[in-house]
């Protein structure tokens, strides 16, 4: 085991949005995917949420959630994209006090080697909101797992203790 793996929390809580102006609790596949994920991986849901690709009600829920002790990280979904409604990204980036620059770079390169080209369009990032990790992924749930499994849930204990640290 490595000295970060130790270091590592064991369960974290987990604020998981979905951003969208379609989707309901009963049709929330990505929002789905995302709790069964976490919750597969040993961590616990704070609070999940749907809210409307509105730049001021996604900063709310990312304040909101950044400034409870309780959460330990937020895990959005959807607005990633460049339609018109797109605006979690720029909604969310302006919160950012830290940016986890390679966070969205592998993202892209893990979703190229699944569906080629089209993942340049991915907007997916993370940063640090009130000492709180928050990431940014695409709206379909193969998007959403893709992020989790193979960078969120693998390195989420390790930033969490690296946000902790004083020293």
């Amino acid at each position: 085991m490595t000295p970060h793996a130790r270091a590592a929390a064991p369960s974290l809580a987990f604020g998981l949005l979905t951003v969208s102006d379609t989707r309901t609790a009963g049709d929330d596949a990505s929002g789905s995917t995302m709790r069964d994920l976490v919750e597969a991986a040993g961590h616990r849901v704070f609070e999940r949420a749907i809210v409307r690709d509105e730049p001021e009600m996604i900063r709310e829920r990312i304040l909101a959630w950044s400034a409870d002790p309780a959460c330990d990280a937020v895990v959005s979904s959807g607005g990633t994209g460049f339609s018109g409604r797109d605006r979690t990204f720029e909604a969310a980036v302006s919160l950012f006090e830290r940016k986890i620059d390679g966070f969205g770079e592998l993202f892209r390169m893990l979703s190229f080697q699944e569906i080629g080209s089209a993942a340049m369009l991915s907007r997916a990032t993370a940063g640090v909101v009130r000492g709180t990790p928050v990431f940014l992924l695409p709206g379909a749930p193969g998007a959403v797992a893709l992020g989790l499994t193979r960078l969120v849930l693998p390195e989420i204990g390790h930033i969490a203790g690296e946000l902790r640290r004083r020293t």
